[in-house]
């Protein structure tokens, strides 16, 4: 009932995952992402346990193919399931179950994976995967955006379509980028209105929250709007 993206940003070293489904707020059962450690996406007849069981296991230095064996030989309920894992490494593993509902698989590129089931056929998660190598000068967000896009013009979710979600970390403990939308009639027009959001401002102001290498970050508000405004106006003379 669901389709998904987990990537690594080769540029800036960020993770993430991103997922489109007909079903309600996927944001909160699928992506399960830690910064240094890597990324987990469980759907199908989701287990959230694979997403926090296989995230201890990535810290504990398994690599991403253990994981996915680790984590269905324990569930009775395998057949069922679909998880796609990133190691700490960039390594990439998929594992759809026999029973999951068709059409139903995934890839496996480089740099991401790709995995959807219920879905109106293999070319959703193809295309997905397609747009998704040929966006690889926007930033990992937009890309997502573009692939899941791609994929939903092919087909999507074969039953319609209901909520989607982002999530990207960077080196620092809390995410770069969570955002959802639990219930909406166009969920990838929304999250995309919600990813323009962020960089209208947000993302500028992330730049001096507190950090690992500034613990307690800027906290002078106007030094913070100085510097907001200077990264504002950097960005617009990137283009």
């Amino acid at each position: 009932m669901t389709w998904s993206i987990v990537a690594r940003d080769g540029e800036t070293g960020q993770i993430g995952i991103a997922v489109s489904t007909c079903a309600f707020a996927v944001g909160a059962r699928v992506p399960f992402v830690a910064p240094g450690v890597g990324a987990v996406a469980t759907q199908a007849f989701v287990n959230p346990f694979y997403g926090f069981r296989g995230l201890e296991l990535l810290r504990a230095g398994a690599c991403a193919e253990d994981v996915i064996r680790i984590v269905t030989t324990a569930d009775e309920g395998r057949g069922q399931r679909q998880v796609h894992v990133m190691d700490t490494q960039g390594g990439l593993a998929a594992y759809t179950g026999a029973d999951c509902v068709p059409w139903c698989g995934h890839l496996i590129r480089g740099t991401f994976s790709v995995a959807g089931n219920m879905l109106a056929g293999p070319q959703v998660i193809e295309e997905t995967a397609l747009v998704f190598e040929k966006s690889a000068d926007l930033p990992l967000a937009r890309r997502f955006l573009a692939a899941l896009r791609a994929g939903e013009a092919v087909g999507g979710d074969k039953r319609g379509k209901q909520s989607a979600a982002i999530l990207i970390c960077d080196e620092e403990e809390y995410p770069y980028l969570d955002i959802r939308v639990d219930d909406h009639q166009d969920p990838l027009t929304e999250l995309a209105r919600l990813e323009e959001v962020s960089r209208s401002r947000f993302l500028h102001y992330r730049k001096f929250m507190p950090s690992r290498d500034n613990p307690s970050g800027v906290i002078d508000r106007e030094e913070i709007e100085r510097r907001i405004a200077q990264s504002m106006a950097a960005e617009n003379r990137a283009g």
